[in-house]
């Protein structure tokens, strides 16, 4: 691990101000993901703002009736608030789904919206990454490609999005909060925070230089069966070869976002019309432009059938 210095400060306008002023400065909270890329030297900041004591920490209701989520809110807390596992089941089932106990009560809901892809050619910094450095290349097209992306891919990156927690929050509509060097504040929607690989797939997000999460809102509770079931090699602590969260209404209507497949939580809106006919015809319109390599097309088949598993469970 390269040498650092670190910083705490008072407030997010001071975090982000400090972030911008700093080169190669990154913002540090529960550090699940960023000290191991430290460690092996994929991340090498020079600088850590700590924004642990930022009063990032609450989960508080909204004059509208949702929910909102402090950036440094931890994992576990989420999970288990009464509020969130009783009117947004599928984001207390997609959180309790991810990691290990002892993670989850490090990792902040920041954190996990920012946390990298777990592609093995990430993370082998003696193989070609267009992610890790631009322009290198691609190992993992015509490498080893079963986790891999099998929609909106590109010729530069296949890599997934490994957030569970993501997931739900796509389906579930919520909105994004930041603040910027210079005190405005923003809010993204979820459907537009995270990017899909392009050109440039080292820029994940549409955060700004400098630009600090504050909290995630979730809109006003909608309802219906919340379901959200994740297939991986292993029982616990791996990563979604397909998950999806679904909100399924009595009458056949609702919303449903799958991870494990795209560069980003996967979710086509215009599809949903279908989830009433069931879910040969939805996957049809969600993976319809899907091109899997030899080795993963076999995420096509399961998304199906874990998304009529889902539909199954929340029809009764």
């Amino acid at each position: 691990m390269k040498s650092f210095t670190y910083q705490r400060v008072t407030s997010p306008t001071a975090a982000a101000a400090a972030a911008v002023h700093t080169p190669h400065a990154k913002f540090i909270a529960g550090g699940t993901n960023l000290l191991d890329l430290m460690k092996l030297e994929i991340e090498t900041p020079s600088h850590l703002i700590d924004v642990n004591r930022l009063g990032l920490d609450k989960v508080e209701p909204t004059p509208d009736g949702g929910l909102r989520i402090g950036a440094v809110v931890r994992n576990t807390d989420l999970a288990a608030d009464e509020r969130v596992r009783r009117d947004y089941g599928v984001l207390s089932r997609a959180l309790l789904a991810g990691a290990s106990g002892q993670l989850r009560n490090r990792a902040t809901t920041a954190g996990n919206l920012l946390q990298r892809t777990r592609c093995p050619y990430f993370y082998d910094t003696n193989q070609p990454c267009n992610k890790r450095q631009p322009g290198s290349g691609c190992s993992a097209i015509g490498g080893f490609s079963r986790q891999h992306a099998v929609i909106g891919a590109s010729d530069a990156c296949i890599a997934t999005h490994p957030s569970d927690m993501a997931v739900a929050m796509r389906a579930l509509d919520a909105t994004v909060e930041t603040v910027r060097p210079d005190g405005a504040a923003r809010t993204i929607p979820i459907a537009d925070f995270h990017r899909l690989p392009g050109d440039t797939p080292q820029i994940e997000t549409a955060l700004a230089p400098g630009e600090l999460i504050t909290a995630v809102t979730l809109p006003k509770p909608v309802g219906g069966k919340q379901i959200y079931r994740k297939v991986r090699d292993r029982a616990s602590y791996a990563f979604a070869l397909v998950s999806v969260a679904a909100i399924v209404q009595r009458d056949g209507s609702g919303h449903v976002a799958l991870g494990g497949v795209a560069h980003k939580p996967w979710r086509v809106e215009a599809a949903e019309a279908a989830l009433p006919r069931g879910a040969r015809a939805t996957v049809a319109q969600l993976l319809g432009d899907a091109k899997p390599t030899r080795e993963n097309a076999f995420k096509l088949t399961l998304a199906e059938r874990t998304l009529a598993a889902v539909l199954t469970e929340a029809r009764g």
